[in-house]
């Protein structure tokens, strides 16, 4: 169970913070909701207490696992599949998992490959989702701006990987 003011991830859609938990009748059935504020978007978003778990809500990283996401972000390119349907469903399925590392691998990889070969519209989109996510939670756990997080991980990626 989370409290108000936990930071948190919601897989897909990036950080949050819990600004309440509120009791609502739906369809006739009445259920604990957290109610989510995404800071970078300004969107609000209403979830079950009872579903947490199942969607995959995590706390955010703490600052040993954003040097670890730094150190993902300024290595090499990992091997992907190079049709690129395929790859785009395993980057996909990635950052389903919500788990930072993952979405981590996915920025770095598709940011290399967007400077060297170019990306799909579909993968520009994919690897705009993932920035966000990534983003999202680095600076919720550093307590950072939004915007400076975004030049770090621009920095890190395109600088270490020529």
């Amino acid at each position: 169970m989370y409290s108000i003011g936990d930071k948190i991830v919601y897989p897909m859609h990036g950080a949050c913070i819990i600004d309440g938990v509120e009791e609502k009748e739906i369809l006739g059935e009445k259920e604990e909701y957290y109610i989510l504020r995404f800071p970078f978007g300004k969107m609000r978003v209403m979830i079950p207490v009872k579903n947490v778990e199942e969607i995959g809500i995590r706390s955010i990283v703490g600052e040993d696992d954003v040097d670890k996401v730094i150190s993902i972000l300024s290595g090499d390119e990992t091997k992907m599949p190079t049709n690129w349907n395929r790859r785009y469903r395993y980057n996909m399925d990635k950052i389903r998992t919500g788990d930072i590392f993952q979405v981590a691998d996915v920025v770095r990889n598709l940011m290399i490959r967007d400077r060297d070969k170019g990306l799909s519209t579909a993968e520009r989109k994919l690897l705009t989702n993932a920035k966000r996510i990534l983003v999202s939670e680095i600076a919720l756990s550093k307590d950072a701006e939004e915007e400076d997080i975004i030049e770090l991980v621009d920095r890190i990626t395109l600088e270490e990987s020529v």
